[in-house]
């Protein structure tokens, strides 16, 4: 039996969305007020999903609680109050938008996964706004 869990988290980060490839007046042009060299944060809400084979001894596809570790230790505690263009290796050469953000947050909890698992991130950066990436 193949099932897909979901478990969430929560974090808040800034970031500046500049290209430094381009003029002042072209990353304004382009990222608006989210261009500000005094930075902006979010109030980012995470929907972690794996799907896998249901262990018929547990009944699980894994342990929500052992989840939510990983969610905490690997992603919440790795980005939680951070500047991510100034604290985050993983944005030194990488614009911090929520599309590269869902991969890097992807990059880091694949590993972490039994074989065969898929996993699937959803990344909100407001109520209205998000990106998703994963296996499916």
């Amino acid at each position: 039996m193949i099932a897909t869990i979901c478990r969430k988290g929560h974090f808040n980060a800034a970031h500046r969305l500049h290209n430094p490839n381009w003029s002042d007046e072209k990353n304004i042009a382009v990222f608006g007020k989210c261009n500000s060299p005094s930075f902006h944060g979010h109030n980012f809400d995470l929907e972690v999903r794996i799907r896998g084979e249901v262990d018929p001894d547990t009944g699980f596809v894994m342990d929500l609680a052992d989840l939510g570790v990983l969610i905490r230790d690997e992603v919440e505690e790795r980005f939680d109050h951070k500047n991510l263009n100034l604290d985050c290796p993983e944005f030194k050469d990488l614009l911090p938008t929520t599309e590269y953000f869902v991969k890097v947050i992807y990059d880091i909890l694949k590993p972490k996964l039994q074989s065969g698992q898929q996993l699937h991130i959803t990344l909100h950066e407001t109520s209205k706004n998000s990106a998703e990436y994963g296996d499916w």
